[in-house]
């Protein structure tokens, strides 16, 4: 079919290495979908672009697929250079990014995301579909003004079907999240995904990456060796039961890893469900639910991933982006303020300490009544000196926030120049 019964719009929602969505309207029925323009590999030399029987299998996985925590496919458009696929417009953002906006977190509202990311993934399972890159990316949002908003697992640009008896081998996906079978090139099932699943919670629970290194090689050599711990400082107040899901999750026998549909029925998962109300069971998710997780650490990890922008199919939101950037102008703004206040306090401290020098001078020379006065503006003056003190130290935690958020404003500055020059040669 041809284009024209759609409406395209420049606003790019999310951006990949080969896959451009931007925001369209069907022009008959004014409803809005995303647009996701898959560059066609021209030659079999050339590097740039995606294969045709990869866009056909990720165009006949979507085709199945029909589940309400899975993105649809509502059509398929062809050009001389782009496979265009659309797809139900999902703008809730990333799971992760609405989540570090929370104060904290209780592990029951944590298991009500979880839950349904494996709903979704039991629907795949359940037609001998692997994912294979399940990352906080690829977890989006419906609509994030809502309670509890609809998990909707996003990008089956790695997506394959398992068949039986056939050896599937590759080596794909993103370091942090991938199975020790796909590290070590060996055959490849369903149970890769569950593995990534337990990745994502233990971030989600901690905002901590279990396995990541500082290089490639080195995560790919810890996730390789399932080198990980329940560090006391990120899991000081993860129950137990949450550590067990996560324990059964990364285990590096295939065999022995949690399956789907035991990860829906493990304890944790269950507790969190809304059962008889028979006391022990309202205890024991009272007990759960007391516990707040901080979001601080979830917060930082985002600003990290999203920064850090990986080439590999990573997905950036360009909005979310710009709404950093009016934050950090609002932030600069506000420090400016504090500066200028800052010097005016220095000059009033300065001044009070020359003043105090001189007094202190001149009443060594005076009599013994003026010395007990003397001691009186001494007790004034350390009380000053106190609160000198404090606003020093408010001002050095002040310079520490604006050095800071001065390095992530250049980090920032420096990816969107990149973008921009991306966007632009890949619009020439």
């Amino acid at each position: 079919g041809e284009m024209n019964f759609f409406s395209v719009s420049l606003s790019f929602l999310l951006s990949g290495q080969f896959a451009i969505v931007k925001r369209c309207k069907e022009k008959s029925t004014g409803v809005e979908y995303a647009a996701k323009f898959i560059k066609k590999r021209q030659s079999r030399a050339s590097r740039r672009g995606v294969r045709r029987e990869e866009i056909e299998r990720e165009v006949d996985i979507l085709q199945e697929l029909q589940h309400p925590n899975i993105i649809t496919l509502h059509d398929v458009y062809e050009n001389r250079t782009d496979v265009v696929l659309i797809l139900e417009l999902v703008s809730g953002g990333e799971l992760f990014d609405f989540l570090a906006q929370k104060e904290s977190l209780s592990e029951e509202e944590a298991t009500e995301f979880i839950k349904q990311i494996l709903n979704g993934v039991q629907y795949l399972h359940s037609k001998k579909i692997a994912h294979f890159d399940l990352k906080p990316e690829n977890i989006m949002l419906l609509d994030n003004n809502v309670h509890l908003p609809r998990i909707k697992l996003i990008d089956f640009g790695l997506a394959h079907r398992i068949k039986d008896g056939v050896e599937f081998k590759n080596i794909f996906g993103t370091p942090e999240f991938v199975a020790p079978e796909i590290v070590n090139y060996e055959p490849l099932g369903l149970e890769a995904d569950m593995w990534s699943i337990g990745v994502i919670t233990y971030i989600l629970l901690s905002g901590a990456s279990p396995f990541l290194g500082d290089s490639k090689q080195e995560t790919l050599a810890n996730i390789s060796a399932v080198n990980f711990e329940f560090d006391e400082e990120f899991f000081g107040s993860t129950s137990e039961l949450a550590k067990c899901f996560i324990r059964q999750l990364l285990v590096k026998d295939t065999r022995k890893r949690l399956k789907i549909q035991d990860a829906l029925n493990h304890p944790w998962i269950k507790t969190h469900e809304r059962l008889e109300d028979n006391s022990a069971t309202v205890e024991a998710q009272m007990k759960v639910e007391s516990q707040q997780l901080k979001t601080k650490r979830l917060k930082e990890y985002t600003i990290q991933s999203h920064s850090s922008m990986p080439p590999n199919n990573t997905y950036v939101n360009f909005e979310r982006f710009a709404s950093v950037l009016e934050d950090i102008s609002l932030v600069e703004m506000g420090l400016e303020n504090v500066a200028q206040k800052r010097e005016s306090l220095q000059d009033d401290v300065e001044a009070l300490l020359s003043i105090y020098c001189e007094k202190e001078a001149w009443y060594k020379e005076e009599s013994e009544s003026i010395r007990q006065e003397l001691s009186q503006v001494r007790y004034e003056f350390r009380k000053a000196e106190v609160l000198r003190k404090g606003l020093q130290e408010d001002l050095r935690t002040t310079d520490a926030s604006l050095a800071s958020i001065d390095s992530r404003y250049l980090t920032r500055e420096a990816h969107l120049s990149s973008l921009r020059q991306e966007l632009y040669a890949e619009l020439r």
